[in-house]
Parts: C-alpha cells; sequence; structure tokens
C-alpha cells in the first residue's frame, strides 16, 4: 500500500512540469542569496549578518518552498506551498532585522504547513523509519521534513533563550549556528533522490546496507550537531568519519546500481560535492583541536565546506527535482559540471578574500543556474 502511495507520487509528479514562472523565481532567488553571501565582506553593516539572508533565501525560502512543492506532486502550487513561500520571506527578513516576535509568530506558521504537508503524504507518527517495507528513500524523504519543522522549532527555542529568557549560557549556542541547520532538509531530499535510483537492490541483501546508510546519516548529523554545542572534539571526529564512510557507500552503491541516465550524472557530482564536505569538515575539526588555533587562518577550509554544501550539493539536488520530468534536457553535462566544481570550490571561496573572484564566482552560479534550469528538455539531445 505504502508503495502504491509512492508510485502514485511519482507518476502525478514526472506527468506535470515546473512552470516557467516557478523556475525564474527559484533560480532568481538563489542568484540572490548567493550574491548576500559576498556583502558582508565587501560592504560590512555591524548591526546586520546579510549571510543570514544568505542561508534563508536559499536553504528556506527556496529550498523549503521546492520541498513541500515535490512532496504534494502538484503541477500548480497550492495555497500551502504558497503560504509558505511568504511566510518564509517573512521569517527571512524579520530575522535579518532582528524583529524576532515577529520571527517567533511566524515560526509558528511555517511548522504547522512543514507538519501539515509531512502528515498528507505519510503518517502523524514516523513508524515508517522503523518498516523494513517502506523504502530507504522515503524514509529519507520524511526525514527531510521532520527536520525542517524540527529546525524550525530549534530555532525558534533560540531565540526566547538568547533573546530573552537566557536560561542557557553557551558560546556555541547562536542563532547563526542554528540557521545553518537549515541545509539539512535539502540535503535528506537530496539522498531520497539518490535512493530513489536505486529500487532495483531494495529486495536484495544490500537493503541492510541502505538502512545503515540512512541511520548514520541522519542520526550522524544530529549528533554531531549536539557535539558542537558541547565543543567536544574527540567525539566529532568519530562521528565526522562515521558520516564519511556512510557516504562513500552511498556513492559506491549509486555509481554501482543506478541505471546510467542523465540525472545520475549530476547526482554523482553532488555526492562528490557531500564527500568533498565531509573531508573539510574532518580537516577543520582537527585544525580547531591545534594548540594556538586561530580562526581567521581556517577561514578558507570553512568557506569551501560551506560552498561545496551549499551550492555543491544542495543545488544538485533541487535542480533535479525542479527538472524532475524533464530529463535528458539538452546540455553537455561534463562542461555544466566542471563549471560547478569550479565555481563552488575555487570561484566562490576565493570570492571571500577578493573581489574580482566574488563577481566571477556570482557570474558562474548564474550560468549554472539558469542552464540547469532553462536549458530544454528533449530525447537524445544531450551529451553524457
Amino acid at each position: 500500500m505504502f508503495w502504491a502511495g509512492r508510485l502514485r507520487h511519482e507518476i502525478k509528479f514526472r506527468d506535470e512540469s515546473m512552470n516557467i514562472q516557478l523556475k525564474l523565481l527559484f533560480s532568481f532567488l538563489m542568484i540572490v542569496a548567493l550574491i548576500f553571501g559576498f556583502i558582508n565582506v565587501y560592504f560590512p553593516v555591524e548591526a546586520f549578518s546579510f549571510e543570514r539572508l544568505h542561508i534563508f533565501l536559499f536553504n528556506l525560502c527556496t529550498g523549503g518552498s521546492i520541498l513541500l512543492y515535490y512532496t504534494q506532486g502538484r503541477h500548480r502550487v497550492s495555497k500551502t506551498v504558497r503560504f509558505f513561500f511568504f511566510s518564509s520571506l517573512v521569517y527571512a527578513f524579520s530575522a535579518f532585522f532582528k524583529l524576532y516576535p515577529v520571527t517567533l509568530l511566524v515560526s509558528l506558521a511555517l511548522c504547522f504547513l512543514v507538519e501539515k504537508v509531512r502528515i498528507q503524504r505519510f503518517s502523524l507518527v514516523p513508524v515508517q523509519f522503523f518498516r523494513r517495507d517502506v523504502s530507504v528513500s522515503d524514509k529519507f524523504h520524511q526525514a527531510s521534513l521532520w527536520c525542517l519543522s524540527i529546525g524550525l522549532a530549534m530555532a525558534s527555542l533560540v531565540i526566547i533563550n538568547n533573546e530573552y529568557t537566557h536560561w542557557v549560557q553557551m558560546e556555541k549556542l547562536t542563532l547563526n549556528t542554528f540557521f545553518l541547520g537549515f541545509s539539512f532538509p535539502l540535503s535528506l531530499i537530496t539522498l531520497s533522490l539518490v535512493f530513489g535510483m536505486l529500487k532495483k537492490i531494495e529486495g536484495s541483501g544490500r537493503k541492510v546496507t541502505m538502512e545503515v546508510c540512512f541511520w548514520v546519516i541522519t542520526l550522524g548529523v544530529i549528533i554531531f550537531f549536539i557535539f558542537i554545542l558541547f565543543e567536544k572534539f574527540i567525539p566529532q571526529i568519530f562521528v565526522t568519519l562515521s558520516l564519511f564512510f556512510a557516504v562513500v557507500t552511498v556513492f559506491y552503491l549509486y555509481y554501482t546500481f543506478a541505471e546510467r541516465i542523465q540525472k545520475k550524472l549530476f547526482l554523482t557530482s553532488g555526492i562528490g560535492f557531500l564527500i568533498i564536505t565531509a573531508v573539510t569538515g574532518i580537516a577543520y575539526i582537527f585544525l580547531q583541536m591545534q594548540e594556538g588555533y586561530d580562526p581567521a587562518k581556517t577561514k578558507w577550509l570553512l568557506h569551501i565546506h560551506v560552498f561545496a554544501s551549499l551550492y555543491g550539493w544542495n543545488l544538485c539536488g533541487l535542480a533535479v527535482i525542479c527538472r524532475f520530468d524533464d530529463f535528458p534536457i539538452r546540455l553537455h553535462s561534463p562542461s555544466v559540471i566542471f563549471i560547478h566544481w569550479l565555481t563552488a570550490l575555487v570561484l566562490a571561496p576565493l570570492g571571500i578574500f577578493y573581489g574580482w573572484f566574488a563577481i566571477l564566482a556570482i557570474l558562474g552560479y548564474a550560468f549554472i543556474t539558469i542552464t540547469l534550469f532553462f536549458s530544454s528538455n528533449g530525447q537524445h539531445t544531450y551529451d553524457q
């Protein structure tokens, strides 16, 4: 029964294409999000953190809306998704201007909308996590929605604590730290796409390996976040190593067993970004443990880590969702993937330190986004 529901969802989504207005809106917000990522560097305003808009516009406003749209599997944007999108913009700008009463009020509405969509698609209690007959893809999908609503709730609690009650005093208990958590739901929905292309091995003995990957990745990131708050470096290393091996296992399964189609190229590239994210994360923890650690000297590594995650791995997933039913699309895939890697791992991190590279990064990212969103579709018209 659950598999039948999943099949109906995929058929419905594939039969109907995301319209041009949505593609324009989402691609525009993604590009603007990257621009905000550089504003504080070259036009610093002490009273405001443009990094928040950088995170919100990509992860919450664009990514969250695409996640709900994909979950509902509708051609036209539902009232729920519309309300979520406009409410997320209010959330983003109220948090940016530090109008926290508005942020808290809107977060309640956002949590309600996400849970409404999750319950309609799955169930109130996520019992599917523990059922063997449920695909790993669906488990990642529901976990993505659940983490989005939990992330909104946790950010609200941090706002209440830091701005009003001051019950808990921790150096890492900052709003910007928790706001970064909005990227995790996008990571999980991209993994849902990856495992959705591994259905042919769901019935084999490899299902156990797939289940282990699900639990290690989902719980691992949550546990890792807890260790960050308590500044426990040794446990962080063990968790990140576990995550690294889980991601490498996912890469092996996907590269070996997924059908060789154009989607696979982009998602394989995305998993490559995810591996880079894991490696740079481990390296960053080791550097933090050194005597005389200077955050300024490791800033470059942190930015490679963030850009690989946000504008590498997560962008691959969102682009595939938005063009889900359009593949194959007309473009030279290796060239686009090369420019994507150059932009995310070289131009964007250098843009934090050198102005001209920031401009090149924005141009390169705009090219990638527009190409992925607006290249026409057609059979046998692309170069793998």
